[in-house]
């Protein structure tokens, strides 16, 4: 499929009330659908120009100054678009909601130049070629299973991306523990990467703020089914939180640590949690407010087979 380039073309005087503001300043507020960077970076390639001249960022505006932005996007050249299987349970002029399996990396990288969510948005949805990361607001670990939305156009991708730094998209997912937990609750703890293992995150006191709320759903002799609310969004967030508070994903390959089954469990319950090569993680609630429309929208995918399959074991060996 060829790429297409996206022309943008602006032309408007800045309104006297915006007397005092710095150019980007001024230019953000009058075009909302863009982001404040992109916008900067436009002042600075010079396609955008005040007065028919290329300006400073921090020249501050008098009001009635002509800005005419003609600006080109070019669709990204590394990744290729591929006929892959893709989930799309919603999709409208806007945005996207995909329910991305297990084993499929998001992001092409290293190790993973393709077969990922992105070469698979390409094919299916061309409009996020012009975007950055294909339109993903937020990504799923590979094995991660569930729900992520993409936006189509800039628009929107502008729109989400401040709703998702403002907390304002909800993100509920379910996960299955190692260990028996008392009661919900609150994790508030800041993660960066981990001092000694390149690919770990950790909680370390120079990390990011990150806040995790948990509640039981049902609670098993030796495991927890939990519900797992994001109030941030950082790597691994409820992995390295579970982990840290001693209850870790079943299955998890990077913070589970060693395998250990405890040793009464009945020999096919022991099987499947084996067996089980994934971290036991589900995004299966999305809410967020439509760029478009305004209207809040819910959408909610069922976890996968696997983890049903590992749930249904532990209901019928395990139960309390």
């Amino acid at each position: 499929m060829q790429k297409q380039d996206q022309t943008i073309i602006e032309k408007f005087n800045i309104p006297e009330e915006l007397k005092g503001l710095r150019i980007d300043q001024a230019i953000a507020k009058l075009l909302p659908d863009y982001s404040r960077s992109q916008l900067q970076k436009w002042l600075l390639s010079g396609a955008i120009l005040v007065n028919n001249q290329q300006v400073n960022l921090k020249k501050k505006v008098q009001g009635g100054e002509l800005v005419e932005l003609n600006a080109t996007i070019v669709p990204e050249q590394r990744w290729e678009a591929q006929a892959l299987p893709l989930d799309i349970i919603y999709q409208d002029d806007e945005i996207a909601v995909i329910n991305k399996p297990a084993d499929l990396v998001t992001h092409p990288g290293a190790g993973n130049a393709d077969g990922t969510l992105v070469n698979a948005l390409l094919h299916h949805i061309p409009e996020t070629q012009t975007l950055a990361r294909a339109g993903i607001i937020h990504r799923l670990d590979k094995e991660t299973s569930g729900l992520l939305v993409v936006a189509k156009t800039l628009h929107a991708h502008n729109a989400l991306t401040k709703a998702l730094q403002a907390r304002e998209i909800h993100r509920e997912y379910e996960c299955i523990v190692q260990g028996k937990l008392i009661s919900g609750g609150t994790i508030d703890e800041p993660i960066g990467r981990h001092p000694k293992n390149r690919l770990q995150q950790a909680v370390i006191t120079s990390g990011k703020p990150a806040v995790t709320h948990y509640r039981i759903i049902e609670r098993f002799q030796h495991y927890t089914h939990l519900k797992v609310i994001l109030e941030t969004g950082r790597t691994h967030q409820i992995r390295v939180h579970m982990a840290h508070i001693g209850f870790p994903i079943v299955g998890d390959p990077l913070y589970g640590g060693r395998k250990r089954t405890p040793k009464n469990l009945p020999v096919e319950l022991k099987t499947v949690v084996n067996d089980f090569k994934r971290q036991a993680l589900h995004a299966k609630r999305l809410i967020l407010t439509n760029p478009s429309t305004g209207e809040k929208q819910t959408f909610i995918a069922p976890a996968p087979a696997d983890f049903m399959a590992l749930l249904n074991q532990l209901k019928e060996y395990d139960a309390c």
